[in-house]
């Protein structure tokens, strides 16, 4: 009997689920998760979950006391939400779960370390070993520093937002122990900048970014584990085959297991290791000005923040308004949802796009219901209000 797609890939590659569902996580059997604010936004809306989110809301304001102001109390109540989330996938997967830290703090070492110490000791005090939690920062200058900081205490990290090469040699250096190169939107950079509608599986931008940074990580041995993340088809994931992680979405993961064929295994460290690639010192002149000459991952970057810190900005809008619901407050989900479409509707014009979302291309897809590439405020307003809002 032939084997799926998913199958070979996981001979090879460790696959990691790119979800805050629960039950696609034990559907899909993945080896890790990855989750982020507007995975959590999404998981929250589904009615299997709204109990792990009333808990957690009402046990941060029992905590904090009636006094504490509603913006204080959802802003705790989020750390416990991302952990109770941490737990729950935990219990399902035999590897680790990353848990991002505050993407507004992506250029603040000091605050980075203090949030990541302390989302660890929730999961301590939830009886989680630590050894399972990556902390998933920003690649800035700064999340780099602050990461080579948390892994000396033993705190193992994920840097995220991963757009080039010198960010990946400066993880390495720090001795960061995974990073996520982004491929989906490394390719919507360059269709964007080239008016390109595609790109054959091989010539993607995205693949050879992660090919470039794979290669050169096993080239010289560092240990840093490269995670390619972020995947708008399944012929970017068939190219990077052989890469030590992949974290893919629910929707492609069962592509993955619904397609058959033989399954090449493309990147390879030991033909890595022959390669003639020259060797880079990355210190911080060396790092800004390869940034400043990378249009691209410099802008997609600094989008992504953005796009993190919206999708926290999100959550927290959401969680007060459940948490005004659950105390008596007349607040409606219009509010919620005009709200939200406000925070992306960059430019005004009454629709978000791919571009102004910047958030989970999965949320993305659920919300943009006729498939236009647009999220309309009707389309908002139905996402927000409906139980489901994520499918796989």
């Amino acid at each position: 009997m032939s084997k799926s797609l998913l199958e070979q890939l996981r001979e090879m590659t460790v696959v990691v689920a790119d979800t805050g569902d629960i039950n696609a996580i034990e559907t899909f059997k993945p080896q890790d998760a990855t989750t982020n604010p507007s995975l959590i936004t999404a998981a929250a809306q589904m009615p299997q979950y709204q109990g792990i989110v009333d808990e957690t809301l009402l046990k941060a304001r029992k905590e904090l006391g009636s006094k504490a102001d509603t913006k204080t109390v959802v802003a705790h109540a989020i750390d416990e939400l991302a952990v109770a989330f941490g737990v729950r996938i935990l219990s399902i997967i035999p590897g680790r779960v990353s848990t991002e830290v505050d993407a507004r703090l992506s250029y603040d070492t000091e605050a980075t370390v203090a949030k990541a110490r302390y989302l660890i000791e929730l999961y301590k005090a939830a009886g989680a070993d630590p050894k399972r939690v990556l902390i998933k920062i920003a690649s800035t200058w700064e999340g780099i520093r602050a990461a080579e900081i948390l892994e000396k205490e033993g705190i193992h990290c994920n840097l995220t937002l991963m757009f080039g090469l010198h960010q990946a040699i400066a993880c390495a250096e720090a001795g960061v122990t995974l990073i996520s190169p982004f491929v989906g939107r490394i390719l919507d950079w360059y269709k964007k900048h080239t008016g390109r509608e595609s790109y054959p599986p091989a010539e993607d931008p995205g693949v050879q970014s992660v090919t470039q940074i794979y290669n050169y990580l096993r080239k010289y041995d560092y240990p840093t584990e490269v995670m390619g993340a972020s995947f708008r088809n399944i012929g970017e994931i068939i190219e990077l085959a052989g890469c030590d992680l992949l974290t893919i979405s629910p929707a492609l993961l069962a592509e993955l297991q619904n397609t058959e064929g033989h399954l090449e295994r493309k990147l390879d460290p030991e033909k890595a290791k022959k390669m003639d690639i020259p060797r880079l010192v990355m210190d911080r002149a060396t790092f800004d000005q390869m940034h400043r000459e990378n249009r691209m991952a410099s802008e997609k970057l600094e989008e992504g923040i953005q796009g993190f810190s919206k999708a926290l900005e999100v959550l927290e809008r959401l969680l007060t308004e459940r948490l005004q619901k659950l105390e008596g407050a007349k607040e409606t989900i219009t509010h919620a949802a005009q709200d939200v479409f406000r925070i992306y509707d960059l430019d005004g014009d009454g629709f978000i796009t791919r571009e102004e979302w910047m958030g989970a291309d999965r949320v993305f897809d659920a919300l943009d219901t006729n498939q236009d590439g647009k999220i309309t405020p009707e389309e908002m307003l139905v996402g927000l209000g409906a139980a489901v809002y994520l499918r796989n």
